[in-house]
């Protein structure tokens, strides 16, 4: 993982346990305020909204505990996890920059792949100016790898 991908799932972990958890105990208690529990929805709807939290924080504490951070700064080389790759599509001469890290701090919208992805696996352990054959829903494309850096 990332020292940034720790960094944001330990920033919404301290959310989870500081913030949110303690505004479901009162939204719970304000539900129970209002009568009969098995026909209350908001007591229901509080319930299972402390349910997802408490399932969250688990996932992350268990996440957390076991993560390996990287600094990509003391890396070079080949395409491994946490390089910033840019490829040209060798079909549309479109351009695009994707940074390889792990599944929990993946976001195609900023640009950051999951390392299991198709693409991801076939770039891993190759060098710029290589060309890469992917398998995608949309059939096969290539690529052709410009730029490895680890920023």
């Amino acid at each position: 993982m990332t020292r940034a991908g720790h960094t944001a799932l330990e920033a919404e972990l301290k959310n989870l346990k500081s913030v949110e958890r303690h505004a479901i105990i009162v939204a719970i208690a304000e539900a129970r305020e209002l009568g009969d529990l098995k026909e209350n929805a908001e007591y229901h709807s509080a319930r299972e909204k402390q349910g997802f939290i408490e399932g969250r924080i688990q996932e992350l504490e268990a996440v957390l505990s076991l993560a390996e951070v990287i600094d990509p700064k003391t890396l070079s080389g080949s395409v491994k996890f946490s390089a910033t790759v840019t490829l040209v599509d060798e079909d549309t001469e479109e351009e695009k920059t994707w940074q390889i890290v792990g599944e929990h701090e993946a976001n195609i919208e900023n640009g950051q792949l999951n390392m299991k992805s198709p693409i991801a696996r076939a770039l891993i352990g190759k060098e710029e100016g290589d060309s890469v054959e992917v398998r995608t829903p949309g059939g096969e494309k290539s690529y052709e790898i410009v730029k490895v850096a680890y920023i």
